[in-house]
């Protein structure tokens, strides 16, 4: 099964002073054995647009679609064989004590409406 997990800033960080753990660890862990499909950053929420169309309008909005402090700062795509083993990679990345990570599983075009 495939899971995105969505890293994002988060203005309550954990407060323990332990070192964050390294990313490149994370990364190296789960690219290892192969259960990393995909991953980027992404740009900052400044330039992010929000696209609605209305009335047969597009409506073109500038920065993110929240009034949060709040924004994605990146994606990865995992192939896991259940929720809690995503959960438990997510938890060991280092956003996870600094931001924090929503884990979510594919919901293929061509499955059913649960």
């Amino acid at each position: 099964m495939r899971y995105i997990m969505f890293v994002a800033v988060d203005q309550d960080p954990d407060p323990s002073s332990e070192p964050l753990p390294s990313v490149d660890d994370w990364f190296d862990e789960i690219n290892g054995d192969g259960t990393w499909v995909i991953g980027e950053r992404l740009r900052p929420v400044s330039e992010a647009r929000l696209v609605r169309v209305r009335d047969g309008r597009t409506l073109v909005t500038d920065a993110a679609f929240t009034e949060s402090k709040e924004w994605i700062a990146g994606f990865d795509v995992l192939e896991c064989g259940s929720i809690e083993e995503a959960v438990a990679i997510a938890a060991k990345h280092p956003m996870a004590r600094g931001g924090r990570i929503e884990v979510r599983e594919f919901w293929p075009l061509s499955q059913p409406d649960d």
